[in-house]
């Protein structure tokens, strides 16, 4: 999933006095604000650079040889004999020339791409759980409880190589079986560093997969108080944490969480990250060597597509070793975000997609003036928060463009064209804002989200209005204005991201029916029971089809 959705909690700013009056900065700014202010970056790393050391077949992997040049040695794999290592060039260049050493690559960047015995509710089936034909195997009359001996998924452990989980998140409790930070190098994978919290993107997947029936959190309007349920709410969950809170990871990390999966017993390893760049001979090596040990790679396709454009597929969705998952809207159309290609193999849900985040993780938005409400959505990364002040026109949310800003405080109301949030909120915060509505060009009734720069950035409570609303809400201008952010633990969030652990708890459901299954013979099942969609048969934007489970179980039953 693109980077962009969601952290938040309060965070309060330091209230404006007076006008500051600084030479490049101008008059009318307010002394104090802390505006998209960023977190401490780290030092640098004297020159060093983070590579993958490839040794030649029967040669002996030594992480002391490449110490002994100066190296500093970050992890020795086994799928592949190799080492990952910070080098200077000269230590680079040393081993290079070592006769046992086959090839040097860089360490790529990737992005950010227990059973309850409770009654629940049947209003907890996300429209995406049902799409998938979740609830049609282990619900069949549609009494809110799990059907006593269908397959949930129990046995089976999915592992998630992802941003880590909240694990007090009230859905997730239950099925978490174990997990490492590659991050902070701890056993602990919260998605959370030097107390900067992700907003929660494998929280959102795990909650796809496994959040359990009548286990909710803080809900969003409209949810049912029990929350929701994944697909497949039996599994253990495994988490390997590798993407760090700007929801990047290197493939070193993620490599040593493929391995990491294994070595705990992973049947399923679920990965919703990726990049457009080929990740070298050893990634490929490392996930062809874990498909041959038995474990199931399923990974999102990559949301590069445009209007008009579509993206090849990703990596290591593109590798054949992993099942490729692209992703659909909620009327089985193929999203136009979601990357295509040959290599595809199945599609899931990957729009607006309901699942847990972080606790507290995103808000929900109110606006009304004087109690009369208007429709309106909040931006990722926006704090929770109420404020009631008058509106003031801030045009674009240039500097000192805001008319009747005051120090005291007032709502700004922004037009935004295209997605430059963040500069327009930092500009009107600076001269006094403690709040802002942005009126931007997108209908009400289409699927959209925008967000602020984060994690960790100080903002105000913001929220935007679409189309319809906007002319509106400008006509009370200089009237006082009520906005209020509520935090709550879900969120709907767009991505093939969503789409990946959909096709990987299917498989669960699977497995779980008949554990002496391989995996190829679990994907073959899945790819030969999708629902068709596109052209007929396999075909780039739709692979196989629409991932089903209560087909792939039916046709399992007519296996030997």
């Amino acid at each position: 999933m693109r980077r962009g959705w969601a952290l938040l909690g309060l965070l309060a700013l330091a209230a404006c006095s007076g006008v500051d009056d600084v030479s490049g900065q101008g008059q009318n700014e307010c002394r104090d604000v802390e505006a998209g202010a960023l977190p401490a970056q780290p030092e640098a790393k004297s020159g060093r650079e983070s590579f993958l050391v490839r040794y030649r077949s029967g040669a002996r992997v030594s992480a002391a040889a490449v110490q002994r040049l100066g190296g500093q040695v970050t992890a020795q794999y086994h799928f592949v004999p190799a080492v990952a290592a910070r080098l200077t060039p000269e230590e680079r260049a040393q081993l290079a020339a070592h006769p046992d050493v086959e090839r040097i690559e860089p360490d790529v960047e990737l992005r950010a791409l227990g059973l309850p015995s409770a009654v629940g509710s049947v209003q907890e089936y996300t429209h995406a759980v049902r799409l998938v034909q979740a609830p049609r195997v282990w619900d069949a009359n549609e009494d809110g409880m799990l059907d006593t001996g269908a397959p949930v998924g129990s046995g089976i452990r999915v592992c998630v190589i992802d941003s880590g989980l909240d694990r007090r998140h009230p859905e997730l409790s239950i099925p978490y079986a174990g997990g490492y930070d590659f991050v902070d190098e701890d056993e602990d994978p919260s998605d959370e560093t030097d107390g900067v919290r992700g907003f929660g993107h494998g929280t959102h997947v795990a909650g796809i997969i496994a959040a359990q029936l009548s286990s909710g959190g803080v809900t969003r309007t409209g949810m049912n108080q029990g929350g929701m349920v994944g697909v497949a709410p039996g599994v253990e969950l495994l988490i390997a944490r590798v993407l760090n809170v700007h929801e990047t990871a290197s493939i070193s990390a993620v490599l040593e969480g493929l391995e990491w999966c294994w070595n705990n017993n992973a049947h399923i390893a679920s990965l919703s990250l990726g990049t457009s760049m080929d990740l070298g001979k050893i990634a490929r090596e490392a996930f062809q060597t874990a498909h041959d040990k038995g474990m199931l790679i399923v990974a999102a396709s990559g949301n590069d597509s445009g209007l008009g454009y579509e993206a090849p597929i990703s990596y290591p969705a593109a590798y054949p070793s992993v099942l490729a998952v692209g992703a659909v809207d909620m009327d089985g159309e193929v999203a136009f975000f979601s990357n295509r290609g040959s290599g595809l193999s199945l599609v899931a849900p990957g729009v607006d997609v309901l699942s847990s985040i972080s606790l507290q993780g995103a808000t929900v938005s109110a606006l009304d003036v004087e109690g009369e409400p208007y429709t309106s959505r909040s931006l990722f990364f926006s704090p929770a928060g109420e404020y009631t002040g008058a509106l003031v026109d801030c045009g674009q949310g240039e500097p000192h463009g805001c008319k009747g800003a005051t120090c005291d405080g007032f709502v700004a109301y922004v037009r935004l064209p295209g997605s430059r949030a963040s500069s327009a909120a930092k500009n009107v915060m600076k001269q006094g804002a403690r709040a802002i509505i942005f009126g931007i060009d997108e209908s009400e009734n289409e699927s959209w989200l925008k967000a602020l720069d984060g994690p960790g950035l100080k903002w105000v409570p913001s929220l935007a209005v679409g189309r319809e609303s906007r002319a509106t809400v400008l006509k009370n201008l200089g009237r006082p204005v009520h906005v209020n952010l509520r935090g709550v633990d879900y969120a709907e969030l767009p991505g093939t991201s969503m789409a990946a652990p959909h096709v990987s708890a299917v498989a669960a459901l699977v497995w779980s029916a008949r554990p002496s299954l391989t995996a190829t013979e679990v994907r073959v099942l899945l790819e030969r029971t999708a629902k068709d969609l596109g052209d007929t048969g396999r075909d780039p934007s739709y692979g196989y089809g629409l991932v089903q489970a209560k087909a792939a179980l039916d046709a399992l039953q007519q296996l030997p």
